[in-house]
């Protein structure tokens, strides 16, 4: 099975009434309903677990220095594939809605995320808000 995780950012000047009256209800180049999009696919999934309130632990390394962080107040998709365990999911405070179906085929993930929520995107999957963002891996 896969999953396939689609996440939208709002755009909150999208205006049904101008899209009903010039587009069929249709978005436009002018009128967009999100600012951007992002797909991911993920294969050989065995299952999804929705975690609404969880900590996220960011882990990388900056030049020769290894770093881990634990992000508070997370909406988390926990992702068991075959091969390993793949956290995907966003700050609690950036999510305007999401959705989880599961299909014959597998999973599809939606995140609908803020407009106005200023946020970073450190790793594929992983939305946090910039406000809870580590201030020690913010670069000037």
């Amino acid at each position: 099975m896969h999953c396939n995780l689609h996440v939208y950012q709002i755009n909150s000047d999208f205006s049904i009434e101008y899209a009903e009256a010039h587009h069929n209800g249709e978005e436009s180049e002018n009128n967009p309903k999100y600012e951007w999009e992002d797909e991911i696919v993920i294969n050989n999934v065995i299952s999804v677990q929705e975690l609404p309130s969880a900590e996220y632990c960011l882990k990388g390394s900056m030049g020769d220095k290894n770093f881990s962080y634990n992000i508070q107040n997370m909406y988390l998709f926990r992702i068991k594939t075959k091969t390993n365990t793949i956290d995907i999911g966003c700050s609690k405070s950036i999510l305007h809605t999401h959705s989880l179906k599961q299909t014959k085929d597998g999973y599809n993930i939606k995140l609908f995320l803020k407009d106005y929520a200023p946020m970073t995107n450190p790793i594929p999957g992983i939305y946090i808000d910039v406000q809870d963002f580590p201030k020690e891996l913010i670069i000037d």
